[in-house]
């Protein structure tokens, strides 16, 4: 079981990528969306699966790789680029969008994320950051939808 959440959290060899492991995390969703043109109930469906999978897999994770949200735990940025792009309509220009928004969120972490990151440990810590970045990143393309 502990090489099974090790495995999930860091989706496998991707987690172990020597350099940017978060934006190969973020590109599998990326392309998992982009192939797969979810359906919004399909997204949902993945997200009540995952996150709370992510949730598990990255809190045994970190006990497994002996470090506090260890970089090679990445199940939070592919969970953190699904939240993006839910209910937002389906594009290559939104996809790339919310790409590049939830990097810049995720690596800057501005006013609360940081705090969320430090107030909360284990998975809980892992996966509540990415999806205060998620959310950001939504919000930003679901305003963009309404003014533009």
């Amino acid at each position: 079981m502990n090489t099974f959440a090790r495995s999930l959290a860091t989706l496998g060899f991707i987690g172990y990528i020597p350099y940017a492991p978060g934006t190969f995390g973020t590109l599998a969703a990326f392309c998992l969306y982009i192939l797969l043109q979810p359906s919004l109930q399909l997204q949902i469906v993945l997200l009540l699966v995952l996150v709370p999978a992510g949730i598990w897999s990255s809190h045994v994770a970190e006990i497994l790789l002996k470090s506090r949200d260890s970089r090679h735990i990445i199940i939070d940025e592919f969970c953190g680029y699904l939240i993006s792009v839910l209910f937002i309509p389906f594009s290559l220009g939104n996809a790339v969008a919310a790409f590049l928004l939830f990097r810049f969120f995720d690596i800057l972490k501005p006013f609360p994320i940081r705090q969320i990151e430090r107030f909360l440990s284990g998975g809980k810590g892992i996966m509540a950051d990415d999806i205060a970045a998620a959310l950001y990143t939504n919000a930003i393309l679901q305003i963009w939808r309404v003014v533009f």
